[in-house]
């Protein structure tokens, strides 16, 4: 009887030992799996990769599932929107409530809704849905946007990027490493081009670059960050930009400012809440 206890001891004690070792053996596989990188297309691709690292990559926000924010944007004569924003990272899905919009169609009195819900774009005003065609474009252009800079520095590494290490440059006392990022075009039509500040000693992009083709401005702006630690992700919540060159000068004119507050995560948000 002693015998045959002792050896089912043995027998527990050796498959715990089997499963922690399989599990030891998972993970370290999964850590190796985790620092794979990629194969870079050059030195500006390899700093790009190493700045979503540290900022946290979108395979974070994948898990996050999704995120509800405040959004506030005003210009420099002081027109003010705030919007409720809404995003399902799977499938990328937006949704803003406007409930002050003095830059946004401020024609239109009362609430303005848009959203995406991953196959149509739409806008209401007031519960009623907008079909102007140019009106309808707003609403493409601000969810498309507005997603789009929140993710930014993860969606960085989607396909289709093209990259170009501009060299090393001194701003403000800060050394910063610059590459240029150009999009692939799939239907021949001009595609935005931004241009990265990264600094030399913290990996996050500083400030950027950009152009907005889709309305005509294909003079950049100067787009300048600052970082919150949300959850685990560092995210650009306090953004300003205005008018420049593609040296960065920064002129002398007044900043538009747009700022996220009130970040929330795992919200459970459903498919169903993006429908129109």
């Amino acid at each position: 009887m002693k015998s045959t206890l002792c050896l089912g001891l043995v027998c527990l004690v050796a498959l715990s030992g089997c499963r922690n070792a399989q599990k030891e053996a998972s993970k370290e596989k999964e850590d190796v799996t985790a620092v794979v990188a990629p194969n870079f297309q050059n030195k500006g691709h390899e700093l790009v990769y190493k700045m979503v690292q540290k900022v946290g990559d979108y395979n974070k926000l994948l898990q996050k599932q999704d995120v509800v924010y405040t959004y506030t944007y005003q210009t420099p004569d002081g027109k003010t929107d705030f919007s409720t924003e809404k995003y399902l990272f799977d499938g990328e899905l937006s949704y803003g409530l406007l409930k002050q919009h003095e830059r946004t169609l401020p024609e239109l009195d009362g609430t303005i809704e848009q959203g995406y819900d991953g196959a149509e774009y739409w806008i209401k005003h007031n519960g009623a849905e907008l079909q102007d065609p140019a009106i309808v474009k707003r609403a493409v252009f601000s969810r498309a946007t507005n997603f789009y800079w929140f993710a930014m520095m993860q969606k960085l590494l989607d396909p289709g990027i093209k990259y170009q290490y501009v060299g090393e440059k001194i701003s403000n006392g800060i050394g910063y490493d610059v590459v240029k990022i150009d999009f692939e075009s799939n239907d021949n039509k001009p595609k935005d081009t931004y241009q990265l500040y990264i600094n030399q000693q913290t990996n996050l992009v500083d400030q950027f670059l950009f152009t907005v083709v889709d309305f005509g401005k294909i003079d950049p702006m100067l787009m300048k960050l600052e970082y919150e630690n949300v959850e685990g992700i560092l995210i650009p919540t306090k953004r300003k930009y205005k008018a420049s060159n593609w040296d960065a000068l920064e002129t002398k004119d007044p900043w538009i400012l747009v700022n996220w507050t009130n970040i929330k995560f795992n919200n459970q948000l459903t498919r169903a809440e993006f429908k129109k």
